[in-house]
């Protein structure tokens, strides 16, 4: 009989639902299907170390644990959040015994991107004699967060947030385990789909939430809403998301097309950027990308930064769309900034040449007499005042 604190607390939605074969893992088929990458290493039967990028809630663990099972590897998973260079150690020496049995180990390191550099570097011997089957899985970019060598042997697997039809599919799937329907409208079921923000794991959670519910009229998307929060959207202030957003709002404005513009710059803001480092970067634009086409737009930039520096937000935030609305739709030239360029690469190619002697000036009677300021024209005394 068990005993009140042996009894196990029901397993979460998310968890039971956690697919049992690669067949069953959504959304990701670019990977799995027999001529995606992934695909050919199962059916070849040789797995190479790995590293599975992506978002949230989109498969990377359970890819990660059905990989070793089909290539019939001893599964090691460590969290690099939890873990360090002991257990590491433990890990790679049960590796060499089982090798020496002649069995492989696929090592799982979650969040990989947490790993120092020097801890990164330990894995190498390890990966490259074939000690272990590596393979890391993280949501930041591996280019940046991952060192040469390690990324140099492994392939890069991007994995895809989950699309309507895959989010569909996870919904069906729990109200088959739930043994119900649940009572949202069809606009509202779409609604669900949008919160969940491509994150399969959270989809998950809102359909757990959404079955406790007592029994009543079928929720509309207003009503849906306040039975459940929208998943935050995926932003980091220091990292990739911050740059692909920034990129993507100013080559809409480079595009003038208005309306992207205002959108990207409403994901920054959504993502809680700071507006003055979009401020800073709309002043960047003004320069870099209208120029002389419009020689208002600086002021206009430099008057939107002023006035959110005045009024702070939200008050402030309009002045920065009535900023991103000009520059949209303002004529654009980079001139100044192909001409900056080239005036740079050639103070760099001729060096220390001297200016011409004619329009130097001659304080001293030496210098005049070296023939400073010889010849020089003072153009207001032009003719026509010009010259």
């Amino acid at each position: 009989m068990t005993g009140l604190f042996e009894a196990q607390a029901p397993r979460p939605l998310a968890d039971r639902l956690r697919p049992r074969t690669l067949d069953q893992v959504v959304g990701q088929d670019h990977l799995l299907n027999p001529d995606g990458p992934l695909g050919r290493m199962i059916a070849a039967g040789k797995l190479g170390s790995i590293v599975l990028w992506g978002p949230p809630g989109t498969g990377k663990t359970t890819i990660a644990r059905l990989l070793a099972e089909r290539t019939d590897l001893d599964f090691e998973p460590l969290s690099a959040v939890f873990s360090g260079v002991a257990d590491l150690r433990k890990v790679f020496e049960a590796a060499k015994n089982r090798r020496r049995a002649g069995r492989g180990t696929l090592l799982f390191i979650d969040e990989i991107h947490r790993f120092n550099r020097a801890q990164q570097d330990g894995f190498l011997p390890y990966v490259e004699d074939g000690t272990v089957v590596l393979v890391g899985a993280t949501t930041e970019n591996p280019s940046f967060e991952l060192n040469a060598a390690l990324l140099s042997r492994c392939q890069v697997m991007v994995l895809n947030r989950l699309d309507d039809a895959a989010l569909e599919t996870l919904i069906t799937r729990a109200e088959a385990d739930l043994g119900l329907t649940l009572p949202l409208t069809d606009d509202a079921r779409a609604t669900l789909r949008a919160m969940a923000d491509g994150d399969g794991r959270y989809l998950l959670n809102m359909v757990e939430a959404l079955a406790d519910l007592p029994a009543g009229a079928a929720l509309d998307p207003a009503g849906l809403t306040t039975a459940v929060q929208r998943r935050r959207p995926l932003y980091d202030k220091s990292q990739e998301g911050h740059y692909n957003l920034i990129s993507a709002l100013h080559k809409s404005l480079r595009g003038s097309d208005t309306d992207a513009a205002l959108y990207w710059f409403a994901r920054m803001l959504e993502g809680g950027e700071d507006p003055t480092y979009i401020a800073r970067r709309l002043v960047r634009f003004a320069s870099e990308d209208v120029g002389l086409a419009d020689p208002q737009a600086l002021p206009q930039a430099l008057a939107a930064w002023d006035a959110y520096d005045r009024l702070g937000s939200p008050e402030g935030e309009l002045a920065l769309v009535q900023c991103v609305i000009y520059l949209g739709t303002a004529p654009k030239s980079n001139a100044a900034y192909k001409a900056e360029k080239a005036a740079r690469r050639t103070a760099r190619e001729t060096g220390s040449v001297m200016p011409p002697k004619h329009i130097l000036n001659a304080p001293t009677r030496m210098m005049k007499d070296l023939g400073y300021g010889q010849g020089y024209a003072y153009d207001h005394d032009a003719e026509d005042g010009f010259s």
